[in-house]
């Protein structure tokens, strides 16, 4: 005999489909707007990859200039307060960093859903969508055996991989253009014990650590007197000692540096060292296979580095992030795209709603290698390249939105996801109140509200952030 649960059907004004950077934005940013707003993720918590041990990259741009405010900023202050971030600092290589807490970022994040009045239901997997003429109705999630199909009036899909617009049929694109190979994905981890002043002196008295590959175009001022003066760091080096130990077979890991982060409490770093390579994200055989592979390097890692570099002797496995940090995906093809000429370019179109500014920073999907670009500033990300250009009522946040591969190398990072989020949302919000479609909502009216919450547009917003 069959039994089959009954679907409960929901409804809500703005439904925002994934919790990481780029969802937070949106639901929060969409809550505060007055918009009925309910976030959905498949983990028990929110903040997706901002609770994994990575930094926020680039709130700063290659000139020390702050390029990303607003809610981002908010949320960083908060964990100021609480002692989970030492706020934002220059940085030669990645043009700025700001360690946090990621146990805290946890924390903040649910304070602030119920601060601005955000429903989030956790520990739901999105199954399907109902698509009818082209247009989004509705959204089905399952957990625990039983499915929530859910109405909205506009959707976001911040799912990263763009899932839901992969399911109600989305143009999309995936990987780099040459070949298609898509960034290959990390699972970080957290040491405990780790002497810091041990490997500086070490870094100190072996400079050529910290000299990187012709692929890697880093700034001067990349040293160990750097690094040292604040424990604000991440640290990306080793490409030596890492090349010579692979030669005698004695390197776990398909890459050629390896990369921590300092974290906001004494002793504890995060790595950011583990690559999957030929690897699809969207594949859940792949997932399993990079899962696998990825918690079977991390013991045979440890065990290099405590016994070839010096302050990581004492160190030992302190906790493994509970999901594999995807680099690259789908990007959804939206009414307009960011292409590599305007990013390179440092153009600010006049429906800009989010600077990008970090880095071009991509990972090699086959090899070890990462090739870096700077930029001379920021550039803009369009709020047309956040609605969806097939699916009506479907707006895209996070790393799935409509940009080119080496543009996604930049806009890909955690703030610049957010600040991108916090335009999608008061859009997602004024589109739901009005009764009209996203791409009708006027941008000029975004624009002026997310500067009332302190964003920053253009660079001229960018001066006067300077004072």
């Amino acid at each position: 005999m069959e039994i089959h649960s009954e679907r409960q059907a929901i409804k809500t004004q703005v439904l925002v489909l994934g919790g990481g950077a780029g969802g937070v934005g949106a639901a929060i940013a969409a809550a505060r707007e007055g918009a009925e707003t309910m976030i959905v993720d498949r983990q028990g918590f929110l903040g997706g990859n901002m609770t994994i041990g990575l930094p926020l990259l680039a709130f700063l741009d290659a000139q020390g200039r702050q390029v990303t405010r607003g809610l981002p900023q908010e949320i960083v202050n908060r964990l100021i307060e609480l002692g989970g971030s030492f706020g934002h600092r220059e940085c030669p290589l990645h043009n700025s960093t700001t360690v946090i807490d990621p146990n805290l970022m946890k924390i903040v994040i649910f304070e602030k859903m119920k601060q601005y009045g955000v429903r989030p239901l956790l520990h739901c997997e999105i199954i399907g969508t109902t698509v009818e003429n082209g247009e989004l109705k509705s959204v089905i999630v399952k957990g625990k055996g039983k499915e929530i199909e859910i109405f909205a009036d506009v959707f976001v899909d911040a799912t990263g991989d763009g899932d839901v617009a992969f399911m109600a049929g989305a143009e999309f694109e995936k990987g780099q253009y040459a070949n298609g190979e898509t960034q290959p994905p990390t699972l970080m981890f957290t040491l405990g014990g780790f002497e810091l002043e041990r490997f500086m002196d070490f870094l100190q008295e072996h400079p050529e650590e910290l000299k990187h590959g012709s692929s890697m175009k880093i700034r001067p001022g990349y040293t160990a007197e750097f690094l040292r003066a604040s424990e604000n760091h991440v640290f990306v080096g080793l490409k030596n000692m890492v090349s010579k130990l692979r030669k005698e077979g004695k390197c776990p890991i398909d890459r050629d540096t390896i990369i921590y982060i300092n974290l906001p409490r004494e002793g504890y770093i995060a790595l950011n060292c583990i690559r999957i390579l030929n690897f699809d994200g969207t594949r859940l055989e792949e997932l399993s296979r990079g899962e696998i592979e990825s918690y079977l390097q991390i013991l045979p890692l440890i065990e290099m580095l405590k016994e070839h570099v010096p302050g990581f002797e004492h160190t030992y496995l302190s906790s493994i992030a509970p999901f594999l940090g995807i680099r690259e995906t789908r990007r959804i093809m939206g009414k307009q795209m960011v292409r590599e000429e305007a990013a390179v370019n440092g153009v600010i179109p006049d429906d800009t709603i989010a600077l990008g500014s970090y880095i071009i920073d991509i990972h090699s999907g086959s090899g070890d290698s990462t090739v870096i670009r700077s930029l001379a500033g920021p550039y803009g990300i369009t709020y047309g390249a956040t609605v969806s250009k097939d699916v009506k009522r479907l707006m895209l946040s996070g790393r799935c939105i409509s940009v080119d591969p080496v543009v996604f190398g930049s806009s890909r990072v955690m703030p610049t996801c957010m600040a991108v989020g916090e335009g999608v949302g008061i859009g997602a919000a004024l589109a739901a109140l009005q009764n009209i479609a996203p791409e009708e909502v006027d941008v000029q009216i975004i624009r002026r509200k997310l500067r009332q919450h302190g964003a920053i547009l253009s660079l001229e917003d960018v001066h006067a952030a300077l004072g």
